[in-house]
């Protein structure tokens, strides 16, 4: 088992698939497009050559918060859950964000993922808050 960045066009075509079963409303364009940002590291694990999982992170300090490495996609390929992919990926993240003076690591996640949370939660994540937001449309932009 290896992790490894993504950060080739190239490189990245194989996540579209997988990230879009979380993404499942993103065409592949789009998601290849985000995953491109270069404030945006999407590392992927692999089994010999195949791609089984992957992480999107980006590291951001926002107003009076600590430098987080936000963990906005992290995504095992559905046949390949309950492997310890994610896991693999969880760790490999954190201490990339370690090496790179990060606080903390953070995710947002919906409230119905309960599986979700509890992932986390075994890992020693704390849930300590709300993200609270509301859609604009375009008559207000």
């Amino acid at each position: 088992m290896e992790i490894r960045e993504l950060a080739t066009d190239a490189e990245r075509e194989p996540a579209v698939p997988i990230l879009r079963q979380l993404w499942t409303d993103a065409d592949p364009e789009e998601v290849l497009a985000w995953t491109g940002d270069d404030r945006y590291t999407l590392f992927g694990r692999f089994d010999g050559d195949e791609l089984v999982a992957v992480a999107g992170v980006r590291i951001d300090d926002f107003l009076h918060h600590v430098r987080h490495a936000w963990l906005y996609d992290l995504v095992v390929d559905e046949p390949r859950r309950g492997e310890g992919h994610g896991t693999a990926l969880v760790e490999f993240v954190e201490e990339w964000a370690d090496e790179r003076d990060c606080d903390r690591v953070a995710l947002a996640s919906p409230r119905s993922k309960e599986g979700v949370h509890e992932f986390y939660a075994d890992r020693d994540y704390e849930r300590w808050g709300y993200v609270i937001e509301t859609e604009l449309s375009d008559q207000n932009l």
